[in-house]
């Protein structure tokens, strides 16, 4: 395969995987406590003959998430809280397995269950459950106090506290339900973190998510632009080869 014709065809590939990338970034720029995936791209070896084997192509990776903090938002709801410096939430995944977001705009459900988008948060000893009908408040560190309904003040009772977790710089990677995981443990299931005494959160306030829309669009753009040139260089390609089959054709 001709040099700058394979050349392009890799470039082109990895803008597309890049555009996807960035594109799924830029959907959730709205999205609660979203952190943004980081691109790259890595050489690889092509497998194939002697020619090819000369030959690498560029993949598009994913390496991991920008866990920079994103703007706070003071919404005055009972329920939103966000996590404050890198503390992170525990939540159940649908496969019961524990997980992290810095998501919070929590719910509760018919049956009492304190939820985070659909999955319940995980306390200390398992899901959350309040009351029905009581009023909720939760405090810095997580806790959860209840007023039941149809009394006052002084029955304010404490049915739990949100597991708050602090991971290692890099200890946590994402997972295609958009939750965070924690390394595997020694006997390789999936492993869960300890409970952060220290960790705090802020109530009536929702973190957003992470990625700038004006980076975004302009990375958008600059992609868009590379996969066009390399549009550009394979169709030329694809004219010198026809060029050339012309003249070996009348020669022949």
């Amino acid at each position: 395969m001709d040099r700058m014709l394979y050349t392009a065809m890799s470039g082109a590939k990895n803008s597309m995987d890049q555009q996807s990338v960035v594109s799924n970034n830029l959907s959730n720029v709205g999205t609660t406590g979203f952190r943004a995936q980081l691109q790259a791209a890595r050489s690889v070896p092509v497998q194939g003959d002697a020619l090819l084997a000369t030959r690498t192509s560029a993949v598009t990776t994913t390496p991991g998430s920008d866990f920079s903090q994103g703007p706070v938002e003071y919404t005055g709801r009972t329920l939103d809280v966000a996590m404050q410096d890198d503390a992170w939430m525990a939540v159940q995944a649908d496969d019961g397995t524990e997980t992290y977001t810095r998501r919070g705009d929590l719910q509760i459900d018919s049956d009492g269950v304190l939820l985070n988008v659909g999955r319940p948060v995980m306390g200390e000893g398992g899901p959350i459950a309040v009351p029905q009908g009581a009023q909720v408040s939760i405090g810095a560190d997580g806790t959860i106090s209840a007023i039941p309904e149809g009394v006052g003040p002084e029955a304010l009772v404490e049915v739990g506290r949100i597991k708050l977790v602090t991971p290692e710089e890099g200890a946590l990677t994402r997972g295609e339900d958009g939750l965070f995981r924690a390394p595997p443990n020694d006997e390789g299931e999936p492993g869960a973190l300890p409970v952060d005494q220290n960790a705090k959160l802020v109530s009536g306030a929702l973190e957003g998510s992470n990625v700038s829309a004006v980076d975004a669009m302009v990375s958008m753009i600059d992609v868009a632009r590379r996969y066009d040139m390399q549009m550009k260089v394979l169709s030329t390609a694809d004219e010198n080869a026809q060029r050339a089959n012309g003249i070996l054709s009348i020669q022949g």
